[in-house]
């Protein structure tokens, strides 16, 4: 999150009862480096008092246009930020904004802003639904991912409202979600801001019979980190994943796969689109070549099996990638692991391969660390060892050096 970091947020917070979520949101945008100033609607201090925010984010809060100081306030903080977020906005916070009303302090700079507008809508799932709310959201802007207005419009989602409420959508969007989305406004620039980035991850698994598979220790965890890094440098990124623990990133599009084979479809129905390719999943390399109908049983004594190739999917890509693309191969090695990995850069006619040992600790398929070394047709770059997260930034920062290069 160091992109955050000395960027100047402004979180206004209106009156209903998830306004308990804007203070874990303003304490994880202080942590990442932000300066955030709190903007507390009468209704939201009823809810939670300032002291709680200027506690969390070490900043005076502000509740009221007429306190003592604050006389064109409104339009300083209207000015200065980078980026102001609502969350909650209730269904009259909402109707002000939507007739342009001033009526107090965070009305009257949502007028006078410049900055971009994060709207996180929270409310009873009656008045989300409500014609008059539908139309004065419509008149706001358009949703996560639409253009032309600088009012994006997060949510909300369906799930659990206050007591009794029941399970409509209403619920607003978590606070680690509308920090992401943050991080993405603040951050995003060129030359990922309209590119779309096709990421591979997992392992696949090839069936034996209905129970067992053939499989690796692969996590996704590699794969995952670069689609989330992705797209919060502004990318639209689409995660094609094997069977794996994680939580897909916020704001990604999700393709789940089990086979190789699967994955070798996948990808290729993202070919057209993809600017970026990042294969880094673990496909098996081999799978039986005849697969049981039913569960083989262990009295039935020893089980030969005859093993396949399956397909090698990065180098069926060659001659279906755009011209443009960016492709970025992984070589998970034991031995000979530069050279091998220059053969496959080569042969697969790759911008970059991704190096690491298999055997070295603190390394490899199921560690949160990884030792790569960057192999491309000029240079060979050996990283310390680092957290997947920070492997995956700087891959990331050589992918962007190329496509800045072919624009």
């Amino acid at each position: 999150m160091s992109g955050i970091a000395g960027r100047h947020v402004v979180l206004g917070v209106s009156g209903g009862i998830a306004s308990y979520k804007a203070c874990i949101l303003a304490r994880r945008l202080t942590e990442d480096g932000a300066h955030v100033d709190v903007v507390l609607t009468a209704g939201a201090a009823e809810f939670i008092r300032p002291l709680t925010f200027e506690a969390l984010t070490g900043r005076t809060v502000v509740t009221s246009l007429w306190e003592p100081g604050r006389a064109l306030d409104h339009v300083r903080l209207g000015r200065e930020p980078e980026l102001i977020i609502v969350a909650p906005a209730t269904a009259q916070l909402i109707a002000r904004m939507a007739q342009g009303m001033a009526d107090d302090f965070l009305t009257a700079l949502l007028l006078a802003r410049k900055a971009p507008v994060l709207l996180c809508p929270a409310m009873n799932d009656q008045m989300f639904s409500h014609p008059a709310t539908q139309a004065n959201l419509e008149r706001l802007g358009p949703g996560v991912g639409g253009q032309g207005s600088s009012i994006t419009i997060l949510g909300p989602v369906a799930g659990p409202l206050a007591h009794g409420e029941g399970q409509g959508p209403g619920r607003m969007v978590e606070p680690e979600e509308i920090r992401d989305w943050a991080h993405r406004m603040l951050c995003r620039a060129r030359p990922f801001t309209g590119r779309h980035v096709v990421v591979t991850a997992g392992p696949t698994r090839e069936p034996l019979d209905p129970v067992r598979v053939l499989t690796n220790r692969s996590s996704g965890r590699m794969g995952y980190a670069l689609a989330r890094a992705a797209w919060l440098r502004g990318a639209d990124v689409t995660l094609i994943t094997g069977p794996s623990a994680l939580t897909p990133p916020t704001g990604v599009k999700v393709v789940r796969i089990e086979t190789t084979d699967e994955l070798q479809l996948a990808v290729k129905q993202s070919l057209p689109i993809a600017d970026v390719l990042l294969m880094a999943a673990a496909p098996a390399d081999y799978k039986s070549a005849t697969v049981s109908g039913h569960k083989v049983k262990r009295d039935a004594g020893p089980v030969s099996l005859t093993l396949e190739p399956t397909a090698d999917v990065l180098a069926s890509t060659a001659n279906a990638r755009r011209s443009s693309a960016v492709v970025v191969g992984f070589a998970l090695e034991t031995e000979d692991m530069v050279a091998t990995a220059r053969e496959k850069l080569s042969r697969k006619q790759l911008d970059l391969i991704v190096a690491n040992s298999a055997t070295e600790p603190g390394s490899g398929p199921e560690s949160l660390t990884n030792r790569v070394t960057l192999v491309s047709a000029k240079t060979v770059e050996p990283l310390p060892l680092l957290p997947k997260e920070e492997v995956a930034e700087a891959i990331l920062d050589r992918v962007g050096a190329v496509l800045a290069e072919r624009e």
